[in-house]
């Protein structure tokens, strides 16, 4: 391989990683050795400067991941990626694990029942949807809502670190299972850490149960509340 296919292969990689350039800023420092060992989590430094700023990072990753072809679910019968949707300045965000048949038809997070729970969930600490961001681990729906497989993850992991690198939220909501042991690389059962306020790259990170969960087991209702009324303390306590 020639010293100039080198460069164009190490550029490639770190494009896929939702790197598109170099910068002396320091709200843009990214550990490197973190990304290339796997963990691709960058080094959170503060809000962005600007909404507008945000915004046009997220619209510029959008446009980076395209009509994506990085893992097999293209060929798995998605109809769309399902990026991610709310205020790109948001100080609170909610992760979920990967979109259902309701998100894959209209390319938005969250919209179906579980969806429909979770603006309810979001409007009951008197926050809007508009007020918040939404994205999932998984851009692309897994045929028939099954669990993401790792090569899977592994394709979409770095979109979501840098959705969350762009945002930068106060507060994370790691929604159920999938998410929650993702971001925290932990198997731990979500029942024994949901309501937990953890530490996740400079933000705050509460797991709880997963709308879709609730919509089965209503009885958990109340304990989701619990975790949302620590988030709402959290978000209230400014420095």
């Amino acid at each position: 391989m020639s010293d100039r296919d080198a460069i164009r292969e190490h550029l490639k990689y770190y494009r896929d990683l939702g790197v598109f350039g170099a910068t002396t800023d320091p709200v843009w420092r990214v550990r490197t050795a973190d990304l290339s060992e796997g963990s691709r989590q960058p080094e959170p430094t503060g809000k962005a400067p600007s909404g507008e700023d945000a915004a046009g990072d997220l619209s510029t990753l959008r446009v980076h991941i395209g009509d994506c072809t990085r893992c097999k679910l293209h060929t798995l019968g998605r109809t769309q990626v399902v990026f991610g949707s709310g205020n790109p300045n948001a100080d609170l965000m909610f992760v979920g694990e990967a979109p259902g048949a309701d998100e894959d038809e209209q390319g938005m997070p969250f919209i179906g029942r579980a969806g429909q729970l979770l603006t309810k969930i979001i409007e009951a600490i008197d926050l809007r949807r508009e007020d918040v961001y939404i994205a999932n681990v998984i851009k692309c729906r897994p045929p028939g809502n099954r669990n993401p497989e790792p090569d899977e993850v592994a394709s979409c992991e770095p979109f979501l670190a840098q959705q969350i690198a762009i945002v930068r939220p106060r507060v994370i909501v790691a929604l159920g299972t999938f998410a929650a042991h993702l971001l925290l690389r932990t198997d731990v059962p979500i029942s024994r850490i949901r309501g937990v306020v953890h530490e996740y790259q400079g933000a705050s990170l509460i797991p709880t149960f997963h709308p879709a969960y609730l919509l089965r087991s209503p009885d958990r209702k109340r304990d989701v509340w619990d975790d949302m009324k620590k988030v709402r303390a959290l978000l209230n306590d400014r420095p």
